[in-house]
């Protein structure tokens, strides 16, 4: 079951890579944006990134210090935690992220479309039981 899991995973996240191939966001940036765009003002705190992303802490940073450079998006302290930063979208980083998001939305539909609604359910029961840290 191990096995077949981490295959399963492992082959579907090379499928879906294939989105960013030639796009003008890597993976690692449009994850960043889906935060960051879903925040309110399209502005979220780098440690909610963060927790979003599969990468450690300074990657993030790294990432989104690239980002910013690059115009996407921009980072400023947080008033409400000294030690914290924002990021927001920028408007080229909004639309860049839109571009790719709904090709990327399709891939997705199409490979769970796989599954019917029983099977769906059943699969979301078990990753979440599987992600339970007790």
């Amino acid at each position: 079951a191990w096995e077949s899991l981490f295959r399963a995973q492992h082959e579907v996240f090379e499928d879906l890579r294939t989105d960013f191939e030639g796009a003008e966001l890597s993976q690692a940036e449009y994850d960043v944006l889906l935060t960051v765009t879903r925040s309110r003002g399209m502005t979220a705190r780098l440690r909610d990134v963060t927790g979003n992303m599969l990468i450690s802490q300074p990657s993030v940073s790294r990432l989104v210090e690239r980002m910013a450079a690059r115009g996407l998006l921009t980072k400023c302290a947080d008033p409400d935690d000294g030690r914290g930063a924002l990021v927001t979208a920028t408007e080229a980083g909004a639309v860049a992220f839109r571009r790719i998001a709904s090709m990327h939305a399709t891939s997705i539909a199409d490979r769970m479309a796989r599954l019917d609604d029983t099977e769906l359910a059943q699969l979301q029961a078990l990753t979440a039981k599987l992600r339970d840290q007790r």
